[in-house]
């Protein structure tokens, strides 16, 4: 399995080897159950659908009780899907984060912290105007458009917006360290979202030359 299902516990620190401190973030990974299987024959496509999290059944709607009564699995807070081939991988089946190693490589896939609406300075970084002389143009954004031609407000112009609460993947961080006992799966640097937010992990398509 080269996806996992799991939540953010939150940032801590650690020595490497060579005695450096990196920056470590701790998720807890699984144990992820196989709630379906699609095929091409009967989907059109190919793909594993992963349940993650203990949830009371009186909190899951109708559709999603019968799914989980005919594939035999506890009722799941979060399912997701991993698409590619599904090999011997049955309904039923259970992975935990041992199925990643120390030193390899995976992507982390979470929503971003909401920032809520925010100005061109905080979300484009935008320089301040003259603070002093009676300007009025301090935080302003400035001009936003022509006044003949084309007389309008070009597509994609930056503007104040709305900030954050965005899928983000955060590519090729470093698998430190793996404790199958607690489930508990050590990546290198920091991850998107709050600590108890949603993540995906996934192995990198590219690996370092040690990691086979």
């Amino acid at each position: 399995m080269d996806m996992l299902i799991g939540t953010k516990r939150g940032m801590t620190q650690m020595w490497v080897e060579d005695g450096l401190r990196v920056p470590v973030t701790v998720i807890a990974l699984g144990p992820n159950t196989v709630v379906a299987v699609r095929t091409p024959a009967k989907d059109g496509y190919e793909a594993v659908q992963l349940g993650h999290g203990a949830v009371r059944a009186k909190l899951v709607n109708k559709p999603r009780a019968g799914q989980f009564a005919k594939a035999g699995v506890a009722p799941q807070r979060w399912l997701r899907e991993a698409r590619g081939p599904a090999g011997e991988r049955k309904v039923g089946q259970t992975f935990d984060c041992s199925v990643f190693a120390p030193g390899q490589w995976v992507d982390v896939i979470g929503t971003s912290k909401g920032k809520g609406f925010q100005g061109t300075i905080k979300l484009h970084h935008f320089q301040r105007g003259p603070s002093g002389h009676g300007s009025d143009n301090v935080r302003k954004p400035g001009s936003i458009g022509m006044h003949t031609h084309p007389g309008r407000t070009l597509k994609g112009k930056r503007m104040a917006a709305r900030m954050g609460g965005g899928r983000v993947t955060m590519r090729n961080l470093t698998v430190l360290q793996v404790d199958p006992a607690q489930n508990l799966l050590l990546v290198k640097g920091a991850v998107p979202g709050n600590r108890g937010g949603l993540l995906l992990v996934r192995r990198s398509d590219v690996q370092p030359k040690a990691v086979t």
